[in-house]
């Protein structure tokens, strides 16, 4: 059992007891899970009434004032130094080892770096290049004169097809699709007929790519995504799509081709992106829009059409009472027409409206 005192957990992290540093630390959980002897942490102000209820023996929080009855150990950033505590009690123990599988495929020409492990039933066609400590696990398939970078990791039925680079470092989850062909027809004759999509894929370095995830081959040149993106499970990426540095897509995203995301951008979860725009630097993209025309940098927009985010949210709020606007403007048509019926008879007194009687003429 991997155990620490809170004392050198403060000195692996950085970071500062308040309370007794002498506690043993032996697991790690969340605030609500969390028992005797595990740490927890809280990111955000609004969890810190569970302190006064975690079982947890300490917590790792942010230097913003607070009380509890449990030590803390106070850090520049929590959670990042979370996700550190955990790495020390919980290793990774299920990465193989160096070898290849006797089921797996590489094929003369492909060349594999120091320590790289490949599973069952892999396929490595001719002219795949992959790095040092590369680990493929079971069914994946690497193309013709593909490159994947030291330390990249894929998990199992990842593809990676022809001609396709991807960094140092990287994390492709199951199902991942590199370099499928993008989605090009032309129409002629009353028929579609495909446009051959001959570019590649290249993904930087310290890229994570959720499961299920696909990313379109370029029609000519590349698709890009830069380094340190991170990609969440189900996203569609077309063809020639640039992505840039340390951007955040969520799950069921779709960028449609040749549409640029500078970097730092983030797109929310089931957002549709048309093609040929281009998303500036920093901006963000709420949950569920419909993004039809470029963004400019720094700004967050949301809806369908997207639009500024704090126009989305008072027409949201106007959305909202719809219902009790329609009652009020048909109680005022009601209204309306009593007041009109009950002036009809003097209408008909007044002079010059008099009706002859029928028959008359």
């Amino acid at each position: 059992m991997i155990t620490r005192t809170l004392a050198e957990l403060a000195a692996e992290l950085q970071g500062q007891v308040v309370g007794d540093d002498s506690i043993v630390i032996r697991g790690v959980a969340g605030i609500r899970e969390a028992l005797a002897g595990d740490i927890t942490f809280i990111a955000n102000a609004r969890y810190d009434a569970h302190l006064a209820e975690t079982r947890a023996s300490a917590v790792i929080c942010g230097s913003e004032p607070r009380s509890s009855i449990v030590p803390l150990l106070v850090v520049a950033n929590p959670y990042l130094a979370f996700q550190r505590v955990v790495r020390i009690f919980r290793p990774d123990t299920h990465r193989p080892g160096p070898g290849v599988h006797p089921t797996a495929v590489v094929a003369e020409g492909a060349v594999l770096g120091e320590g790289v492990s490949v599973g069952p039933h892999c396929v490595i066609e001719p002219g795949a290049r992959l790095g040092d400590r590369v680990v493929l696990l079971g069914g994946c398939y690497v193309g013709h004169d593909s490159r994947i970078g030291d330390d990249t990791y894929l998990y199992p039925r990842v593809v990676v097809r022809d001609d396709c680079h991807i960094g140092a470092r990287c994390l492709l989850h199951p199902g991942v699709v590199v370099g499928g062909d993008g989605f090009g027809f032309a129409f002629d004759e009353g028929r579609y007929h495909k446009v051959p999509q001959v570019g590649n894929v290249e993904i930087g370095d310290d890229v994570e790519i959720g499961a299920n995830t696909t990313i379109d081959r370029a029609t000519t040149h590349s698709t890009k995504i830069g380094d340190g993106t991170k990609i969440d499970n189900l996203v569609q990426i077309g063809h020639n799509v640039e992505i840039g540095r340390h951007c955040i897509i969520v799950a069921q995203v779709g960028i449609s081709g040749s549409t640029v995301l500078e970097d730092y951008v983030t797109v929310g979860g089931q957002a549709g992106l048309v093609g040929h725009i281009r998303i500036g630097k920093g901006a963000t993209i709420g949950g569920q829009s419909g993004v039809s025309k470029s963004v400019t940098a720094g700004t967050t927009v949301a809806g369908y059409p997207a639009m500024s985010h704090g126009i989305w949210k008072r027409l949201h709020a106007l959305m909202q009472k719809l219902p009790l606007l329609f009652q009020r403007t048909k109680d005022l048509e009601d209204r309306v027409g009593q007041i009109e019926r009950q002036r009809e008879p003097e209408r008909q007194r007044e002079p010059g409206r008099q009706r002859e009687p029928e028959g008359v003429k």
